[in-house]
């Protein structure tokens, strides 16, 4: 069986998320990864139609759009993501960390299946006006 460190494994960015850093694994039926963003950064609302999600917060806070929900989430949070659900995040603390896991293992890249949503640009608009600040992604 197979044992990692993240501390061996290298950083590395991803197309669809360019600000984030993302260490990551892939195994047979799942993918794991441990994403970083900082202050003011985020992920554009998307959805997976084939990706199921996990969402754990180890560090720092994030204004979470889930469905047709929004709230802050911190340290202990868990989201469940179901497939084609609208999702995004916006850094609130200086930066936050969290564990993702999403199946299927797919290539192994977390943004695989990423399909941005078509009220994006609203969503994002309305997010920068009520965090009084512009959101970077």
């Amino acid at each position: 069986m197979p044992y990692y460190n993240m501390n061996d494994m290298g950083v590395k960015s991803e197309a669809v998320s360019p600000l984030a850093e993302i260490q990551s694994i892939v195994g047979e039926l799942m993918k794991f990864g441990l994403v970083t963003y900082y202050k003011g950064e985020g992920s554009k609302p998307h959805f997976h139609p084939n990706d199921e999600q996990f969402v754990f917060i180890l560090e720092g806070q994030r204004m979470s759009i889930l469905g047709d929900e929004e709230r802050v989430v911190g340290p202990g949070d868990i989201l469940h993501i179901p497939r084609d659900t609208r999702h995004g995040a916006t850094t609130l603390s200086e930066k936050c960390v969290s564990i993702i896991i999403k199946s299927p293992a797919g290539s192994g890249v977390l943004g695989e299946d990423y399909n941005e949503a078509k009220d994006a640009d609203d969503v994002i608009r309305r997010l920068s006006e009520n965090l009084g600040e512009d959101v970077k992604y």
